[in-house]
């Protein structure tokens, strides 16, 4: 039996859940609600929808009480989340929420446990946790080839989009933070920010974040949506080699580069240098987060990889280097 589903929002990101929920087999949509009509318009020409099948519709009300609803996906901006999100949970639906989760991380448990005292799935939209690259580079990190963990990095810049809702901070950050959590296998204690303003009051274009994790290593981020070189790459280093992961480069993704130093008197001699471009499988992430979603609902599990509360986490982070920035690079220590 299909899985039914209302797809609320398809501006940029959304119109790619109806591409891929149309092609699932397990999948039926059965609404698309956006306020804008002409993206509505733009969505049923981009994908020919028959209109007697799929109902499109400007707001939520007007759809939210139908009796043929399983599952809602929220793609609308991140401070309406909340009331939807919760809307939809308390009506029985299942949701997958695009990120951030909500804005506050109070609101994240709020809605978490609703999901769990409903009884009904929420997954968060972490993308990159379900790239083939980052699968594969968490299997590496499990396995200690870097040996001894040193530090981290990573830079996702681009020349825009330039979001009026929220800072390059909130817009960018995430997804790296996800990815260093993951690999690692923890969260981190404290955090500090610093940034740039230049295009909008109040919204920083440039942020320099630091991520401090329990046993002492530290990742550092750089995030601007005003640099005309697009940037998409983490590196972990080690102190027998590094694992970068480079979303730019379509050869090489996944790349792990062995090399340490040998003592020689006062000098370190380079040595057990090679470099190996690691094979990943060919799929995109957005339809491997859908296929989890449906598979959750079916088998009524929760997905611990990007749950409520990976998402709830995720917040708390950003809002604690967000209070960072604010404070012109104060460390914050995370609750």
């Amino acid at each position: 039996m299909k899985t039914r589903i209302a797809i609320l929002g398809v501006g940029r990101w959304g119109i790619h859940w109806v591409r891929n929920f149309l092609q699932h087999p397990l999948a039926e949509i059965i609404a698309i609600v956006d306020r804008s009509g002409e993206q509505l318009k733009e969505c049923r020409e981009k994908f020919n929808l028959d209109e007697s099948k799929i109902i499109l519709a400007t707001d939520w009300e007007s759809v939210r009480s139908r009796n043929d609803i399983d599952a809602v996906v929220v793609a609308t901006p991140a401070s309406t989340h909340y009331q939807l999100i919760a809307d939809a949970l308390q009506l029985g639906y299942h949701v997958l929420a695009e990120k951030p989760l909500t804005l506050d991380p109070v609101e994240c448990v709020e809605l978490t446990r609703l999901a769990e005292k409903q009884q009904r799935q929420l997954l968060v939209d972490h993308t990159y946790l379900f790239h083939p690259a980052v699968e594969r580079g968490f299997l590496v990190m499990r396995s200690q080839q870097l040996g001894e963990l040193r530090y981290g990095y990573a830079s996702r810049t681009h020349l825009g989009p330039v979001r009026q809702d929220v800072d390059a901070l909130w817009d960018l950050a995430i997804h790296d933070i996800a990815i260093f959590n993951r690999w690692l296998g923890q969260i981190p204690n404290r955090v500090q920010a610093r940034g740039n303003v230049w295009l909008q009051n109040g919204l920083a274009d440039l942020v320099w974040a630091t991520l401090m994790y329990p046993d002492g290593f530290q990742a550092y981020l750089h995030l601007c949506w005003l640099n005309t070189d697009k940037q998409r790459r983490l590196c972990v280093v080690g102190k027998q080699g590094s694992l970068i992961f480079d979303e730019m480069s379509a050869e090489a993704p996944l790349t792990l580069y062995k090399g340490y130093f040998q003592p020689h008197g006062e000098r370190f001699i380079p040595d057990g240098q090679s470099r190996e471009i690691l094979e990943i499988e060919a799929s995109e992430p957005l339809r491997k987060v859908c296929d989890r979603f449906l598979h959750n609902i079916r088998e009524s599990e929760t997905c611990s990889l990007s749950s409520g509360w990976v998402g709830a986490q995720l917040v708390q982070i950003l809002s604690c280097l967000s209070l960072s920035l604010q404070r012109q690079g104060e460390i914050i220590t995370l609750n």
